[in-house]
This record gives structure tokens, C-alpha cells and sequence, in this order.
């Protein structure tokens, strides 16, 4: 059974338990969450096992930011909690209407509401940089001892440096997942999307993954970054704090690399270790030109 047929193997019991049509299902994206479009517009998001409560907060903080007039995808309101099929957590949004994908002076406006916001009376829990990354360290199949020593080093300086981090902002609701692909803009309106990281914790963090897509990707123009900072109020570069951050994030997306390179080496190898090789040093100073990995 493909990857394809699994999922919508667990949409059609889902859509089923939910009383849903699913007859027409059109997938949307296919990776370690799923998208699938349903006829009655109607987008079924299924998880990976194991993330119930990522689910539960995910619908919490959406119906939370409709309340507070955050513009954000909306769950059915029918369905109080999600569809859980073979340890998959399935949860059904209202489709948008036509829309692109965000930039980073999309994204900057509804952050900084979102910051502004007071915290909800339910329980989002506290942000968690460092989530998963050393599962993906260790079975990064693409790597050598040598290689996977560096990056549990590494791992461990930056954990003992998020523990000290500098005084900045104080702390806030937080988007977690905060770049232009978590922003969709109708004809109208931005909508935040994702919210599957949603948490307590430094709002600088949602800052940095737009400073290091201008910073180290360079996928970020001078001038759009300046149209971010503008939007926003703050260039999050002129915190103390932001070189730990910066470095936590930059050590993210290279484990997100390395996991896609042992799923799919010809695909991906080359990208995830020239980032490890950016990392050690080995290409100069950023921007290293980094490529997106799905």
C-alpha cells in the first residue's frame, strides 16, 4: 500500500466516524501530515500517530484566535474534538476560498496581534525548540559517527544556551511554525494556518524563522525583510538573544533534512549534509543559499 493509499485509506474511516462525504477526495499535500479537499468544502488534516494532544490544542488555539478576531482557518464547529483512526488524529477545517501563500509582510501583522493577545484560560503548554531533534539525529541513516557526534554536540551547547537565553520580550502565546507557507491571503484577508506548534513562550521565536530565511537561506530580500521588521515593529537581529535562536533554528531544518535524506537520499542528501557542512564552518558566512526540502 503506497503512502497515498494509507491516507486516504484512514480519510474514508474518518470521514465516515464523521459523518462526512468523502466520495471526490482530492489530496492537497501528502507528507508527514496529510491534506485532503472533501466535496462540501471541507479540508480533512490528518496528523502523525501519536499526536492527539498536538490535535486537541490545534483546534483549541483556532477556535481561541476566532474568538479574539484573529483572522485564522476555522475547524467545523460540529466536531468538538478529533477523529482518531489507527493512532491518527483527523480534524476537519472550513476551506478557504481561493488564496496564495503568504510573505513575510503578510505574516508580520497577525503576529504581532497574536502577541499582543492575553493568554487563553486552557492549557497550551510551553515552547519546546528542541522537540524531536535528537529521535532525527539518531536515525539520520545518512550520516557518520563522526557527523552524528558533531550534531549531539551541538545539540547539547544549544540546549544549555536556550536555558540561559537573554532577557527579551515578555513571554506570549506563540505561533511555533511561524514562515510564509503558515499564512494563506484571499482576495481579502490573511488567515494563519498551523497551529500545531502553538505554545507558550519567547515571541522572538516566531521572528527568527523570517530573519533566517533572509539571513542564512537568503530566500528573504533585503527589502522584504525590511517590509517584515516594518510590519512587525522590531528587527528580532538586534536582540542579544537572536544568534541562540537563529542557531536552533538553523539546527531544525538540517535535522528536517537529514530525516528527508534517509527517507529519500537521491532527493535529498546533498542539501541536508551541505547544511551540516554550512554549520561546521566549511562555506563561509551566511547566507549559504539553502534549498527548501518538503
Amino acid at each position: 500500500m503506497t503512502t497515498v493509499d494509507l491516507s486516504h485509506a484512514v480519510l474514508l474511516k474518518a470521514c465516515a466516524e464523521a459523518g462526512l462525504a468523502a466520495d471526490g477526495a482530492e489530496p492537497l499535500r501528502i507528507g508527514e501530515n496529510a491534506l485532503w479537499r472533501l466535496p462540501q468544502q471541507v479540508v480533512a488534516r490528518i496528523a502523525r500517530p501519536g499526536q492527539w494532544a498536538a490535535a486537541v490544542r490545534e483546534l483549541a488555539v483556532a477556535r481561541w484566535l476566532h474568538d479574539c478576531e484573529v483572522p485564522a482557518v476555522r475547524p467545523l464547529e460540529d466536531l468538538a474534538d478529533p477523529v482518531e483512526v489507527y493512532g491518527r488524529p483527523v480534524t476537519f477545517w472550513h476551506e478557504l476560498p481561493g488564496h496564495r501563500a503568504g510573505t513575510a509582510a503578510d505574516m508580520a501583522p497577525l503576529l504581532r496581534r497574536l502577541h499582543q493577545l492575553p493568554v487563553p484560560a486552557f492549557q497550551l503548554g510551553r515552547l519546546d525548540p528542541f522537540v524531536r531533534l535528537a529521535a532525527r539525529i539518531g536515525e539520520a541513516t545518512t550520516l557518520d559517527d563522526e557527523q552524528r557526534r558533531w550534531l549531539w554536540a551541538r545539540l547539547v551547547r544549544l540546549q544549555s544556551a536556550w536555558a540561559n537565553l537573554p532577557a527579551g520580550s515578555p513571554e506570549s502565546v506563540i505561533h511555533g511554525d511561524a514562515w510564509g507557507g503558515n499564512v494563506a491571503v484571499t482576495a481579502t484577508t490573511s488567515y494563519l494556518l498551523d497551529f500545531e506548534r502553538s505554545s507558550l513562550g519567547p515571541p522572538e521565536w516566531d521572528l527568527t524563522s523570517t530573519a533566517v530565511g533572509h539571513g542564512t537561506f537568503g530566500t528573504v530580500s533585503d527589502d522584504q525583510y525590511a517590509a517584515f521588521c516594518d510590519a512587525y515593529g522590531t528587527d528580532v537581529t538586534a536582540w542579544a538573544g537572536y544568534p541562540i535562536l537563529r542557531d536552533i533554528r538553523e539546527l531544525r531544518v538540517t535535522c528536517f533534512a537529514l530525516q528527508a535524506a534517509a527517507r529519500d537520499p537521491e532527493r535529498y542528501r546533498d542539501q541536508a549534509h551541505y547544511r551540516l557542512a554550512c554549520l561546521q564552518g566549511d562555506h563561509g558566512s551566511r547566507p549559504w543559499g539553502w534549498t527548501a526540502v518538503e
